[in-house]
């Protein structure tokens, strides 16, 4: 097996997260995007210490287990939805097999090798069921004509437009057209992420499961143009030659002077009636443009501007309020969030009279779930507009039990007077930092549940938790993401006495 070389091979096995694992002159091979069944061609990527990654060139022959016929036009372009070929029972039983191997694979020789393991819980609803989108501006190919959706399989660059989106309501989709179709015909630049040029970023909407409000939020650089003609181009580059100076360091655009000039560049007023002027199922609860001048290819902002309606949007879970902002972070799909907090509540069990931190809280969703039936809840999270929202969601609820406190959790426990009687733990993707577990083993509380979105992080923390004499008592998964290799899993930990 050599780096750069092509093989044919048949998938034997998979392993999250949607890596499927042949064997090459007897070495296992990882390849993203292959299926357990499947006859590929690969290529290898990286070959080292008797293993290797390959790279999916082609598809020879499907599995037998892919019996379903992909809902969407841009299944096999867009890099999102990868389980179409698949029935919902069957891409149930995929994930639920990953996690679990997962699980058994750091408890088998530990004290939690007896887990009660409880299943997969199914979304409620399996297409149209994301309340958040963010759509990127670009084009589909080099030089091609302007394009919003997102990234093309395997691709950078390249975007798919989105014109059938399954995963979203269709609301999303004539939303995205309408867009697309305005900025097209003004010619508006899309910012490239090597020259830092052009106007459009992104485009984000959101939109609550139950009453159906969106909030749309146009992400713009502050340019308008680069204020030059050729003469002008030419004589830049001349005198970027004869500096020797880059190109790209001497280029010159025009910033607009004050939000009333970008107004005018974008066509906002045209693009706002255009977008009044749609059928939806839902109603449009505000539009905002937010400017974003950082040279990074994220969404954030450097001002925010509401351009119609209101600026936020409510999303009911489990009989709670929550304030959405365009930049909020909320589970993605509220009924199933519904699902998952439901089973996490019945993890943490009986909670009265008791102090409960609830770390990694985001917008204090849990803390606010537990604190009817809590002395206390405590939540800590690193980013300051969820922990203001947090806030503000709490005096919505009527919840005067609940305190939330801005800063990473790492430093925060350090000036903490407050002991736990339980912790609950939702970190991000890659888990929790090595010494941040450390501080939350030093309280020793008697129960701690753990949600995890990435099961190898999950996996990856159990073995210090085990370590330090806590057990996985029962775990399980909930899907939050149909057609996509994503899950969420909840495990419940108990404290092992000495001896």
């Amino acid at each position: 097996m050599k780096k750069g070389n092509e093989y044919e091979v048949v998938i034997t096995g998979y392993e999250f997260p949607n890596k499927g694992i042949a064997f090459v002159d007897a070495r296992k091979v990882t390849v993203k995007g292959a299926f357990l069944g499947q006859k590929v061609r690969i290529r290898i990527t990286k070959a080292k210490n008797g293993k290797g990654e390959g790279r999916l060139l082609e598809v020879l022959e499907k599995s037998g287990d892919e019996t379903a016929t992909p809902m969407c036009t841009h299944f096999g372009q867009c890099g999102g939805c990868t389980y179409q070929t698949y029935t919902y029972e069957k891409q149930l039983e995929i994930k639920e097999r990953q996690v679990r191997d997962l699980l058994d694979s750091v408890c088998k020789d530990n004290i939690s090798r007896n887990y009660t393991w409880e299943g997969i819980i199914g979304s409620p609803v399996v297409e149209g069921y994301r309340n958040k989108m963010e759509f990127s501006f670009g084009d589909e190919y080099k030089d091609g004509p302007l394009a919003l959706g997102l990234h093309r399989k395997g691709s950078f660059y390249d975007l798919v437009t989105m014109e059938d989106c399954k995963i979203v309501d269709s609301d999303y989709n004539r939303i995205v057209a309408c867009t697309l179709q305005h900025f097209a015909e003004r010619k508006i630049p899309y910012f490239k992420k090597m020259s830092h040029e052009g106007s459009l970023r992104h485009l984000v909407v959101r939109q609550t499961a139950k009453s159906k409000d969106i909030l749309i939020n146009l992400v713009v650089s502050s340019q308008v143009g680069n204020g030059k003609n050729e003469e002008q181009e030419l004589e830049t580059r001349a005198n970027a030659t004869a500096a020797g100076k880059s190109e790209t360091n001497c280029k010159v655009v025009k910033i607009a002077e004050n939000i009333e000039e970008l107004y005018a560049y974008l066509g906002i007023n045209v693009w706002l009636e255009q977008l009044k002027a749609l059928e939806l199922h839902g109603s449009i609860a505000g539009v905002l443009l937010t400017v974003n001048d950082s040279l990074a290819d994220v969404v954030q902002s450097d001002a925010t501007y509401l351009l119609y309606g209101q600026d936020s949007i409510y999303e009911e879970i489990l009989g709670l309020k929550f304030r959405i902002t365009p930049f909020s972070f909320f589970q993605t799909n509220s009924l199933g969030a519904e699902v998952l907090y439901e089973k996490a509540r019945s993890y943490v069990g009986d909670t009265s009279n008791q102090v409960v931190f609830d770390l990694y809280s985001g917008t204090g969703t849990i803390a606010q779930m537990l604190a009817p039936v809590a002395k206390k809840v405590v939540g800590v999270e690193i980013v300051e507009e969820a922990v203001e929202s947090a806030k503000e969601n709490a005096v919505l609820n009527g919840l005067d039990n609940c305190e939330f406190i801005a800063g990473d959790v790492l430093k925060v426990l350090d000036d903490l007077t407050e002991l736990p009687d339980m912790i609950v733990l939702d970190p991000p993707r890659d888990g929790i930092h090595p010494k941040a577990l450390n501080k939350i083993i030093g309280y020793g509380v008697k129960r701690m549940v753990y949600i995890s979105c990435k099961p190898t992080s999950l996996a990856r923390d159990l073995v210090t938790l085990q370590a330090e004499g806590y057990q996985v008592e029962k775990a399980c998964c909930v899907d939050m993401f149909p057609w996509t290799a994503n899950i969420e899993s909840i495990v419940l930990l108990s404290k092992q006495e000495n001896g």
